[in-house]
């Protein structure tokens, strides 16, 4: 008898609300901003891109520099993801062209510094750092993906805000507002850190992006500066109600096939997992139940930057050899998470490393396990599953079954296939 599960492919179904002409609406959602009324020809606005691997953000970029050339403006990119891109300005323009996100794609210049202002203390003592450029330009306009965060809890989570104290505060900033997180709630901060810049750093607006589960656009929402702290909470419940999900609650051993900043901040995205708030087990009242996680490969969009990768307990080798050490541990201590650096249990092979695993998983015996394997967090679609849950798959009417089972597809080196090339 297999020493593993035999493995059967189902479909979820999910909420496809999505944006049908993506430019257009990102142009009639800035209408009701009448920029106009601040904007003069000739002004320079300083618009935002960060480092998460968001649909369609070169398409979106690209429409608010159309829009700003109508107004007569003068707008440029900068780069606002806090310590990412191995914290220097080249690295950070790099992971922005790897998104397609180039001078040529958006239609305006690219200005990468790590240099930052810092333009006020918040009444907590906490300096509020600011990209110097940003601060320059006559206007500033923020767009970021607004969703759950991987660590923070509260009202506000990643989005605008965020993006207004961690992404523009640049390395130095992030470092700060992480730090802070140890002796404040991130909410607490958020309000009044982002306060302050809202007033003295000439914010404009800001364009918040919302994903269906398919990882497409479900809503593009212009707002004033002024509606950013009511706004986007509602915002933010609106795209955990839209997120993907694992398609079963309790989980022994999961099997990601790629990681990478470009699926979220800490590689896989915790609140899929239910590592939110312990990096190894789901806490009290926190679903899905996951015991195990193995990861296989790296995203060429990470740039080496492998932060997360210590969430799971297993890895194939490769992975590390894949991994920029140097700025993992670099993500990982500015964002106060030193341990999502470390490195899990590596194999040389996908057999091994699931035979590893699944003697770690409790009394269940191997061939019983209930395993799944999917592509990353971010596309949860279609997912193999062990013959442990088929007979609650034939149940349920969100799932579809697409193989019979079958045995894990090792090939004679006892790797299995890349997501794309499943069997």
């Amino acid at each position: 008898m297999s020493n593993f599960p035999h493995i059967f492919r189902v479909r979820q179904t999910f909420d496809a609300t999505r944006v049908a002409d993506v430019a257009t609406e990102v142009h009639a959602q800035l209408d009701r901003l009448h920029l106009a009324d601040a904007i003069r020809p000739g002004q320079s606005v300083a618009l935002t891109a960060g480092s998460r691997g968001i649909a369609n953000l070169p398409v979106i970029l690209r429409a608010i520099v159309e829009y700003l050339n109508r107004l007569e403006a003068r707008p440029f990119l900068v780069p606002a993801m806090g310590s990412h891109g191995g914290g220097t300005a080249e690295g950070q323009a790099r992971v922005l062209e790897s998104y397609g996100i180039t001078e040529s794609a958006v239609g305006c210049p690219l200005r990468s510094s790590l240099e930052t202002v810092v333009v006020c203390r918040t009444a907590e003592g906490i300096a509020v750092h600011f990209d110097r450029l940003a601060y320059e330009a006559d206007h500033v306009l923020i767009c970021n993906r607004i969703k759950p965060h991987t660590m923070f809890a509260g009202r506000i989570q990643s989005g605008l805000m965020k993006m207004l104290l961690i992404g523009l505060g640049n390395r130095e900033g992030a470092a700060v507002y992480h730090r802070a997180v140890e002796d404040h709630s991130f909410d607490q901060i958020v309000r009044g850190a982002a306060g302050e810049v809202i007033r003295r750093c000439r914010i404009v607006g800001g364009v918040g992006i919302l994903e269906n589960a398919y990882d497409q656009t479900a809503r593009i929402e212009a707002l004033r500066p002024d509606e950013f702290e009511a706004r986007e909470p509602e915002l933010l419940e609106l795209a955990r109600a839209w997120m993907p999900r694992l398609p079963f609650r309790e989980v022994d051993l999961l099997l990601i096939d790629r990681i990478g900043k470009n699926i979220s901040g800490v590689g896989f995205d915790s609140n899929i997992v239910g590592r939110k708030f312990d990096d190894h087990k789901a806490v009290e009242g926190e679903w899905p139940k996951v015991r195990r996680i193995a990861v296989r490969r790296l995203t060429p969009e990470s740039h080496g930057n492998a932060n997360g990768l210590g969430m799971a307990e297993f890895c194939r080798g490769d992975l590390i050899a894949q991994a920029d050490l140097e700025a993992t541990r670099l993500n990982a201590m500015t964002a106060g998470h030193v341990t999502a650096a470390m490195l899990p249990l590596d194999y040389p092979t996908d057999r091994r490393m699931l035979a590893a695993a699944l003697t770690t998983i409790g009394l269940r015996e191997p061939p019983e396990a209930k395993f799944l394997w999917i592509s990353d967090t971010l596309h949860l679609a279609e997912v193999e599953c062990s013959v442990a849950y088929l007979d609650e798959a034939k149940q349920r009417d969100d799932l579809t079954i697409l193989t019979a089972p079958r045995a894990l597809p090792f090939n004679a080196e006892g790797d299995l296939p890349d997501w794309e090339a499943r069997a």
